[in-house]
């Protein structure tokens, strides 16, 4: 622990047992983040494993809300990857601000926050009060490749 008991955010990612993968490549004509003053905004990721495997299909139908609440964890992963990489210290974030949440749902799925809580839940664990933030949590017909999930998020950081 450092001083006055404050745990890093690198810390807590360690006691968790996670290492995070260098950030997934865009997959089309965008940039993971852009940084505007002190806000850093996150384009949206989806479920994507180290090897560049994904999580596809429909929650609700062929995807359990268990197995989408991983997958939205496993985003938010993806996420804080990309922090790190633009920031160079995850301990510079200040505040996550918003979370913009996607979820590939059939027709009359209504459990979304409950699979958008899988990213909201680690964002807490990772940031602690800093980690609470405004959010929605949507449905969708569909997404890029049938990924199951979409995140995108916006956060506070510390000017350098």
């Amino acid at each position: 622990m450092t001083a006055l008991n404050i745990v890093s955010p690198a810390e807590r990612l360690r006691k968790l047992g996670i290492v995070l993968p260098a950030p997934p490549p865009p997959i089309a004509n965008f940039v993971p983040c852009v940084q505007e003053g002190t806000l850093l905004f996150l384009s949206g990721q989806g479920p994507v494993l180290p090897d560049g495997s994904k999580h596809t299909g429909k929650v609700g139908g062929d995807v359990s809300i268990d197995d989408a609440y991983q997958h939205a964890r496993l985003t938010a992963i993806n996420l804080l990857a990309v922090m790190q990489a633009a920031l160079g210290d995850l301990g510079r974030i200040k505040r996550v601000v918003k979370v913009f949440g996607m979820v590939n749902a059939v027709p009359d799925f209504a459990e979304h926050p409950r699979v958008i809580n899988g990213c909201s839940d680690l964002f807490f664990d990772v940031f602690g009060e800093a980690g609470r933030h405004a959010r929605s949590a949507v449905g969708m017909g569909s997404l890029p490749g049938q990924i199951t999930v979409e995140i995108e998020a916006i956060v506070a950081v510390t000017e350098t």
